[in-house]
């Protein structure tokens, strides 16, 4: 969903972000008993999880429940101030919140926040879950599971297939494939695009293109991106994080990026005005695409592999606070949710990619195709090579260290500052977050 920033990351609501810190006073259910009628179980999230349909049918089994979800469609940067400030204060967070996989070692340094999953049956469900991916829910000693996991990353390249036309450029997903094998062929591309001035810009954001590629070269080398797995700041010193910074300084330097910053008002409405025809896409970012674009887009999308060498970005998990009234209650609707047929049912809604072998075998996700990508079989795109992905280490500041570099690209980005500059401040910014 995400990452999303990231899914994570997603798409920007502002209505919904604001109902969200409206009613964070509320959070953690309520007080009736069960005499009194259903309980109120709050369940807290960034972005699209695709949830609304496998609610009510919990809800239809489960008479004595009723879900309400808080923060549909708000940025990861504004829910997880909120999630650690309600996790600090002891009251406030839902029954459950979503946890997104760069922030997971910050909650997993306060273990005592949440309940331990493994009292509670979840040890049992091991095989339900990509190894890797249960892993990340455990603390180091390996005695608490923190959340359980919702979804996976996996990469591929949306595009506009009605400005690709107009630009003279092949339309066929294969054959867009085919045209950028490596970022710099992708770079190539976007030049020829640009040259045709169709009105739009060849991508959305360098941010977003950044992150891509460094996953990427994280994943297909050290296995970490600004964290080594001793939990020591390593952006100056990671070859995969400077060589993903370069690579982008020259996609900005070529003119490519739209400077939509990400999550943004102005990159929301630039999917709807048709303003940049490509964006780096995790499985999750289908739902965003979609959900920006709206239903007159429908048909103008389609998917491509990404440049380079598959990749990871974003993924959740489902945690329940200790402070939850209900934790009984919410850890068996976190069961549901993050179950095979609940990831599927995500999956058909919203595109979070699973996490569950079982359903990452299922015809329902193998044999998928999307419509509002023109058909594109995603299942195949995404759920083909999701059991080979490699994850990236995340330490223990990873978002707010992200944030930073980020920051400095977007800099350099808007002409702000020289790429040398951005690359100064990008360090420099870094160590004081990770100071903090």
């Amino acid at each position: 969903m995400a990452t999303f920033t990231r899914r994570h990351l997603a798409a920007v609501a502002l209505v919904a972000t604001t109902a969200l810190l409206g009613t964070a006073a509320c959070g953690g259910g309520d007080d009736k008993s069960a005499d009194d009628g259903p309980i109120t179980l709050t369940v807290d999230v960034f972005g699209q999880f695709g949830y609304d349909e496998l609610y009510k049918e919990y809800m239809a089994s489960h008479p004595d429940v009723k879900i309400v979800e808080r923060g549909t469609g708000s940025n990861l940067d504004e829910y997880s101030p909120k999630l650690t400030q309600w996790l600090a204060a002891g009251k406030g967070a839902g029954d459950i919140v979503a946890i997104e996989e760069g922030l997971l070692v910050e909650y997993k340094a306060n273990p005592q926040n949440f309940v331990n999953l493994l009292d509670h049956g979840a040890a049992d469900l091991k095989g339900n879950f990509l190894e890797w991916k249960w892993n990340q829910g455990l603390t180091a000693d390996g005695k608490q599971l923190i959340g359980l996991g919702t979804d996976v990353g996996g990469m591929a390249m949306c595009y506009r297939k009605d400005l690709f036309a107009k630009a003279g450029l092949p339309t066929d997903r294969d054959a867009v494939s085919k045209l950028w094998p490596t970022w710099q062929d992708y770079i190539k591309v976007g030049e020829q695009f640009k040259a045709k001035n169709t009105g739009a810009a060849f991508l959305d954001a360098a941010t977003n293109t950044f992150n891509t590629i460094l996953l990427q070269s994280a994943g297909n080398a050290q296995g970490y991106s600004y964290y080594d797995t001793g939990n020591n700041l390593v952006v100056d010193s990671n070859p995969a994080v400077k060589q993903a910074y370069d690579t982008t300084m020259d996609i900005i330097d070529s003119g490519l990026s739209g400077k939509y910053g990400s999550w943004s008002e102005e990159w929301v409405s630039a999917f709807k005005q048709s303003k940049f025809a490509t964006i780096a896409c995790p499985a999750w970012m289908t739902g965003v695409i979609e959900g920006n674009a709206g239903p007159g887009a429908k048909g103008k999308w389609d998917i491509a592999q990404v440049p380079g060498n598959g990749g990871n970005w974003g993924g959740s998990f489902l945690a329940v606070p200790k402070q939850s009234r209900h934790q009984a209650e919410a850890i068996e609707l976190a069961k549901f949710l993050t179950s095979a047929k609940g990831q599927i049912g995500a999956f058909k809604a919203k595109g979070p990619l699973p996490s569950s072998p079982q359903a990452l075998e299922d015809p329902a996700i193998v044999d998928s195709e999307n419509a509002y990508f023109s058909d594109a079989p995603v299942g195949k795109i995404f759920a083909t090579g999701a059991k080979s992905l490699k994850p990236v280490y995340m330490g223990p500041k990873n978002q707010a260290v992200r944030t930073e570099v980020e920051n400095a690209v977007r800099t350099v980005e808007l002409g702000q500052r020289s790429p040398e500059q951005g690359w100064t401040d990008a360090v420099n910014n870094a160590e004081k977050a990770a100071a903090k």
